[in-house]
């Protein structure tokens, strides 16, 4: 890790030293300690105006600590708090003072400190304190699965200075850590403490509708329970004019508006009563909106931008926690009979690629044979993992022709009866138990219905029996947090610099803590290790290799049934908003951070209501 400014010949003390304005992962930061704004954000932008953003679903909840656990969290309430660094959007793994004015980091990164500005305030004028950023720390490492497995290793939050806190770490030689504790977003420890208005103790480990109190750009202004919330610009924000806002939070107001379903988000973007949509549906982006007058007119625009900044794996993830998927046979025999060629002819219009690693769309990803620095990592564990890794690349089956999809069906046939199933009335059955392969699909978006029917249809075809059931986003994300299912579609998207969150996909310890990201149950202790050789890579081409290793053991064990993806984000936005000359190269569209509203496309495009 490199840190801009004097670096302290000897591991940096607990007080004292060189503090610097960035840190990054990946040699020095673009921004020297003087810069005025990111080169992806306009300084002219003019201010105010209306955006509306549509969402799926409702909220019950403003309580960030309890996201993932309990409640319906408003989608855009980390709006109002403001976090120690911001992340560059035109460079990797590089992050530059908000909160925090500087950053020391000690040489064998067994510590981070953070010196805060002494102009940080909360919205009601009370300053930000290292007192907050420790109470912040405890309640949510406490409370929130995702960051007690994120911060698992940081021992300690301390004041080590008026205006300077200290994280210390259980380890050495993270070098990401530091930076991810740069990205705890700060709460107010005397408003959560305190009494509310009615006089009720507040509690930070409940969800609550109660608006908080926040320091950021935005502040919570209204809403309507899981209907909208509005959030308005904070005309005084104390941070306003730092380097790494100028340009940025540029909408006088931004609304979220939710809708119930997708279908219904179409045709709410249609009737102009939310103005951006990222569309994740190809059919939809092939055919839902040729045929609309605003987009023939230019006042609704269909627009591309690059996805550069992560890679994803989106699948049919197994529930490892039910007996039936521990055999990974069974698994690839899902993967064998599913016909993504049909799938994508028939209902993606060719609009999509396979994803054939969980690092997909970035230079992390596998392929081929292992590497010598791969190989390094992997022949250790040898004994661990399975031995096609060493022998034969990851590929998913290929089908698409009555021949191909034939032969795959009978593959996945073969692998049943080895793992113990044989065909008893045309119903595939566990020769042990008597009992029958049966599955569902546990879904809140009805648009997959049309992709699992015809993926049932091929396993009934194996005599799998297969069932889907949607259900609201609420139930649906109770049932995940408790496990409570056999095949779901997920996702975990993956930045440029994996790290520590990738004990909560894959580690051990997360697969049986309610709400965790290990959706699947991997308890694998190959796996763990290798999880450690990406976290402690001492440098990028470290990272690397470690990573591709893991990808590759990952694979091995057919752990989920990897759906498509595109390198692209594809969008959809009434034509009354501009934006800089230069975009986030690793920020997709960049909007709204970075856009503002234009009164003369507005006139020409009609205001948003």
């Amino acid at each position: 890790m490199a840190f801009a400014g004097p670096a302290p010949a000897q591991p940096a003390p607990t007080t004292g030293g060189a503090f610097a304005h960035a840190m990054t992962l990946m040699g020095e930061p673009k921004y020297p300690p003087d810069f005025k704004h990111f080169e992806y954000a306009d300084p002219a932008a003019p201010k105010g105006g209306l955006v509306r953003l549509g969402a799926q679903g409702g909220f019950d909840n403003f309580n960030y600590v309890v996201s993932g656990l309990k409640g319906d969290l408003e989608g855009g309430i980390t709006l109002i708090y403001d976090t120690l660094m911001v992340d560059s959007g035109d460079e990797p793994f590089t992050s530059y003072g908000l909160v925090a004015e500087g950053v020391r980091v000690a040489e064998d990164a067994s510590s981070v400190s953070y010196r805060l500005r002494p102009e940080a305030r909360w919205h009601d004028g009370t300053p930000i304190t290292p007192e907050d950023v420790i109470w912040s720390f405890d309640v949510l490492k406490a409370n929130s699965p995702f960051y007690a497995n994120y911060y698992q290793t940081v021992t300690k939050a301390e004041a080590t200075g008026e205006r300077e806190v200290t994280f210390r770490f259980g380890e050495t030689g993270n070098r990401e850590l530091p930076q991810v504790l740069g990205q705890l977003r700060v709460l107010p420890k005397h408003w959560w403490t305190a009494k509310d208005a009615q006089g009720r103790q507040r509690d930070a480990t409940q969800t609550t509708l109660e608006i908080p109190l926040g320091s950021g750009p935005y502040r919570l202004a209204k809403f309507e329970p899981g209907r909208s919330a509005t959030y308005e610009r904070v005309a005084d924000y104390w941070a306003k004019d730092l380097p790494v806002n100028v340009g940025r939070n540029n909408f006088g107001t931004l609304r979220n508006e939710y809708f119930r379903d997708s279908t219904v988000l179409i045709e709410a973007l249609k009737g102009d009563l939310y103005d951006f949509r990222t569309e994740n549906v190809a059919r939809n982006w092939a055919t839902a909106y040729g045929d609309f007058p605003a987009v023939k007119e230019g006042r609704l625009v269909k627009e591309e931008f690059p996805d550069r900044g992560n890679g994803n794996m989106q699948a049919f993830a197994f529930n490892l926690r039910k007996p039936k998927f521990a055999d990974a046979r069974v698994r690839r025999a899902f993967n064998l009979a599913m016909n993504y060629e049909e799938m994508n002819r028939a209902l993606f219009f060719g609009l999509y690629k396979r994803i054939d690693s969980y690092y997909f769309g970035s230079e992390l990803a596998s392929s081929g044979m292992p590497s010598p620095e791969e190989l390094a990592l992997l022949e250790p564990l040898k004994d661990k993992i399975p031995a096609s890794v060493f022998t034969t690349p990851y590929a998913n089956p290929v089908n698409g022709t009555p021949e191909a999809v034939r032969a795959n069906l009978r593959e996945a046939v073969r692998l049943l009866k080895e793992a113990g199933y044989e065909l008893r009335n045309g119903q595939m059955t566990n020769v042990a138990s008597g009992e029958p392969l049966t599955v569902e699909f546990l879904e809140f978006q009805s648009v997959f219905e049309r992709v699992i029917l015809p993926f049932a249809a091929q396993l009934k075809l194996i005599g799998i029996n297969s069932t889907l059931r949607v259900i609201d986003q609420a139930q649906y994300q109770n049932r995940l947090r408790g496990f409570d299912f056999d095949i779901t579609t997920t996702s975990w998207p993956e930045s440029l610099s994996p790290g520590n969150e990738q004990r909560e996909y894959w580690g051990s310890l997360a697969a049986d803590k309610p709400g965790s990201r290990n959706i699947v149950g991997i308890k694998d202790p190959a796996i763990d290790a290798l999880v450690e050789k990406v976290i402690f890579a001492p440098d990028r081409a470290g990272v690397v290799a470690a990573t591709r290793a893991l990808d590759r053991v990952l694979l091995a064990h057919d752990y989920v049934v990897p759906q498509w993806a595109s390198n692209v984000s594809r969008t959809l936005r009434w034509n009354r908003f501009a934006r800089p000359a230069v975009l986030p190269r690793y920020g997709g569209s960049g909007l709204p951070t970075t856009w503002w509203y234009d009164e003369a496309l507005a006139t020409k495009t009609g205001a948003p209501r």
